[in-house]
């Protein structure tokens, strides 16, 4: 089933980046439609379709453009659509930016609440992941899960110690995301506004339409959430990810995403994913090409661990000095008959020898090693911040501190549904 507006509701504001006004108007649309950008201030108002191809710009926000019409800012909206299950809708515009509103979705949720949503004779288009996929570039990553729905989670970094390190994680229902998500706004940092301004950018910011800091404080009034800034980056995930142009069935796993890193794992996921002739569903083949991600046989290639002590499920990709691997934990492993009976917690010793037993996936893959022990020589900064009972999945991570040859170091990190749940650095030999 697909949804369109029952009514035309107009918006207006000032755009972020422009600081012009400009007015909106959400109107209804046809069947197989999709979301529609009009531009009823040009010539023969153009339109643009809210698709990833159209993207020309992602810094700070993310701008369509077909020859000189442009559309910018415009994944706040686009997160309102994709988290309310609207399918279709044209947005007629009276100038080039969506207005910022308040910084958030919040009243973009509003509004196309007040319009009402209406059923359309048609099958559901969806885009279901069937199998993992990975991008990783430095300290980013974006993960997508199998899932039977959507679910969203994100982890933030940030050097000022008012933000420093967030994570959430949400179901992606129309009551949660309008509840917990919608109403994060906009945020940046003092440090950074007037570089902004000199490119001609956040014209129409203020402390009324985002959250600032400065040195550690915050300078525009209360928070609407305790950690505020992580929730808006799912907001903008959630806008970018709409650019499929489908309703999304997966796990998102996102690590200090932005609106470019955003765009471009939304273009690999239509690379990867078969698009079926009549358009109505998308899934992705049952096996990937290339060589990830590396199944559980083509792992026992590699590792000579053997049950009950092979670690690693999955290997959804790597590079030269980074791997991601799974770890499914399920209720008959073998160390719950004794840890504990009443209470099954996985041994955090374990979960370090499953990053441990991932690192040596890339050691031994790059060094050309395959089926060689990897003894462990030391262990430092570990922490175990979370339980991991059954029922997780394991998304590890592991990076090369140093790739000496058969001696070396690794940095790894076990995460539950974008939380952080194990840390550590270990140090490595592998045998002659």
């Amino acid at each position: 089933m697909q949804f369109t507006l029952k009514n035309s509701v107009p918006l207006s504001g000032v755009g972020l980046h422009t600081g012009r006004s400009v007015t909106i108007r959400l109107c209804p649309a046809e069947i197989n439609t999709g979301v529609v950008f009009r531009r009823i201030d040009l010539p023969e108002s153009p339109e643009i379709r809210a698709r990833v191809e159209h993207v020309v710009r992602a810094n700070r926000g993310t701008s369509l453009g077909v020859g000189d019409v442009h559309v910018h800012t415009i994944e706040h909206l686009m997160a309102a659509f994709l988290g309310l299950g609207v399918d279709n809708c044209v947005v007629e515009m009276d100038a080039e930016e969506i207005p910022l509103m308040d910084g958030s979705s919040k009243m973009f949720v509003e509004a196309i609440q007040s319009a009402g949503l209406a059923r359309q004779n048609g099958p559901s288009r969806e885009f279901v992941i069937r199998e993992p996929l990975h991008l990783i570039d430095g300290d980013r990553m974006l993960i997508a899960l199998p899932s039977a729905d959507l679910c969203v989670s994100e982890t933030v970094s940030f050097p000022d110690p008012a933000v420093g390190t967030q994570f959430a994680t949400f179901r992606m229902t129309p009551e949660e995301f309008t509840a917990q998500v919608a109403p994060a706004r906009t945020f940046g940092f003092v440090s950074e506004a007037d570089q902004l301004k000199q490119m001609g950018m956040i014209k129409g910011a203020s402390l009324e339409n985002a959250v600032v800091y400065e040195n550690g404080k915050l300078l525009s009034g209360p928070l609407r959430f305790p950690d505020e800034p992580v929730r808006h980056k799912i907001l903008d995930l959630m806008g970018d990810m709409a650019l499929m142009g489908r309703k999304i069935r997966g796990r998102l796993f996102a690590v200090r995403s932005g609106h470019a890193f955003n765009v471009r794992f939304v273009n690999m996921m239509r690379q990867r994913y078969v698009w079926t002739p009549e358009g109505v569903s998308e899934t992705m083949p049952s096996s990937g090409s290339g060589d990830f991600p590396l199944d559980f046989n083509a792992i026992r290639e590699i590792l000579p661990h053997r049950y009950p002590f092979l670690l690693v499920d999955r290997v959804l990709g790597m590079t030269e000095t980074r791997v991601v691997g799974l770890k499914n934990v399920t209720g008959d492993e073998l160390f719950f008959q004794g840890h504990f009976p009443s209470r099954p917690v996985m041994p955090g010793v374990l979960i370090v020898e499953a990053m441990a037993q991932l690192g040596a996936i890339l050691l031994l893959s790059r060094l050309g090693l395959k089926g060689r022990i990897v003894y462990f020589l030391g262990l430092d900064k570990v922490k175990w911040r979370k339980p991991v009972v059954p029922g997780d999945q394991l998304v590890l991570e592991c990076e090369a501190i140093n790739l000496g040859g058969r001696l070396g170091a690794m940095e790894g990190r076990a995460y539950v549904e974008g939380t952080l749940v194990t840390e550590g650095v270990f140090k490595y030999a592998v045998s002659e």
